[in-house]
């Protein structure tokens, strides 16, 4: 079995790279290194967070009765989000 990083992994290390960074104690060399590895980080989530939103699904209260439907791009304005 591949072990694979996972997304919570990932923002942690984000988020350690960003501590880093705003420090300024880092020297040019590290500090251009760490940069690329959050680079890639931040290109693994995006990649992640694409999978789970194809697999959303939204509870749709009808009545009483509660119903699954699959998410559809139209409803993205739900989540605050534009393609403006």
């Amino acid at each position: 079995m591949k072990n694979e990083l996972k997304f919570e992994e990932a923002l942690k290390r984000l988020e350690e790279i960003v501590e880093k960074l705003e420090g300024g104690e880092l020297g040019l060399e590290e500090a251009l290194k760490i940069f690329e590895e959050g680079i890639k980080l931040i290109r693994f989530c995006e990649k992640k967070l694409e999978e789970v939103e194809k697999r959303i699904d939204i509870l749709v209260k009808e009545g009483e009765e509660i119903k699954l439907k699959p998410w559809t791009p139209e409803e993205e304005s739900l989540f605050g989000e534009s393609d403006e």
